[in-house]
């Protein structure tokens, strides 16, 4: 964000933070807190879901028969999911501990911030449990390439197919 001659906040391209709307600051921030929260209900469902699965997977009989690698890859797995959730549920704690604290604004940014970060992890937390469930199924380079190709596939739409769209677009055009 850069400051224009009239003192608007700009973004990227130089247009106006809040070009496609008449809204103060603070209608801004609750708005962009209330799609934030949405994205994040569908992400923590699914985060919960396979993290909850992870845990289970040690007390299964197959995991004693397990390499050494393999359970590395489950240890580090867990420890990707544990990390993912605390950043996923990071913005919710941090909406209760700043509420009526007049910083909303600051609030959504930094929860924007942590909400792509947690993309970033839980990305790594399923392609490494892709990967440890594809080395029991296949051969070690088969499950790489699989997991390397489906993680690409990840990146594809969740960041760069988004990106692409945000630098390219042009308010207005349809």
């Amino acid at each position: 964000m850069t400051q224009s001659r009239g003192g608007d906040a700009e973004d990227h391209r130089g247009l106006p933070d809040d070009w496609e709307r008449d809204e103060t600051p603070e209608e801004r921030a609750d708005r962009r807190w209330g799609d934030l929260l949405q994205e994040l209900r569908v992400t923590q469902t699914g985060v919960q879901i396979l993290f909850g699965f992870l845990l289970t997977v040690v007390f299964q009989q197959r995991f004693t028969h397990l390499s050494g690698t393999e359970k590395n890859l489950y240890t580090v797995t867990v420890a990707l999911g544990a990390a993912t959730m605390a950043v996923l549920i990071g913005p919710v704690a941090m909406h209760r501990l700043l509420t009526g604290r007049r910083l909303k604004p600051e609030t959504v940014t930094l929860a924007s911030k942590l909400t792509v970060l947690g993309l970033v992890l839980l990305l790594c937390t399923m392609a490494s449990s892709l990967l440890l469930v594809l080395r029991l199924a296949n051969s070690g380079s088969t499950a790489a390439w699989l997991t390397g190709g489906i993680a690409l596939w990840f990146v594809l739409f969740w960041f760069v197919l988004p990106l692409w769209a945000r630098y390219r677009t042009v308010p207005g055009e349809e």
